[in-house]
């Protein structure tokens, strides 16, 4: 009797094989309704713009997250009197964008600015053995009469 009933499941099988392609050619037949014209001034999508377009003016905007934190050392200090200042900066910020935050953020001139990357060190403790962070400084110089009250 076991292989009558393998020919049961062979035929029930091919059965099933038939229906579905049934459906799937039910289901190729219909079609999506067709889009209505939309009226004059309506606003179908974004609007494309020509490759000789650009934008006027000057992006003045400038990011809070770009600086992270004033760095302050004895060296850092030092720098300040000489109306240099170092800032704690994200790696992936460049030296226009951190002048313009540090212009926005403090309201000063800035003339230059230096970036440093420190790299990760190997720190030990006891037993303990890790990694010291990799830190981006920069250093800014501003105008001579201009000041940044850090503390």
């Amino acid at each position: 009797m076991a292989i009558l009933d393998f020919l049961k499941t062979k035929e029930d099988a091919d059965k099933a094989k038939q229906g579905q392609k049934k459906t799937a050619k039910k289901t190729a037949k219909v079609s999506a309704p067709k889009p209505d014209k939309s009226p004059k001034g309506h606003f179908d999508g974004p609007v494309k713009m020509s490759p000789k377009a650009t934008l006027v003016g000057k992006a003045t905007g400038f990011s809070y997250e770009a600086i992270k934190k004033p760095h302050i050392s004895e060296k850092a200090s030092f720098l300040a009197e000489r109306n240099q200042y170092v800032f704690e900066v994200l790696p992936n910020y460049n030296k226009t964008e951190i002048k313009k935050a540090i212009e926005g953020i403090y309201g000063v001139n800035v003339l230059s600015v230096n970036i440093i990357t420190i790299p990760p060190k190997k720190r030990r403790m006891g037993k303990v053995q890790g990694w010291r962070k990799e830190m981006t400084k920069a250093i800014v110089k501003i105008k001579e009469d201009q000041k940044i009250e850090i503390l």
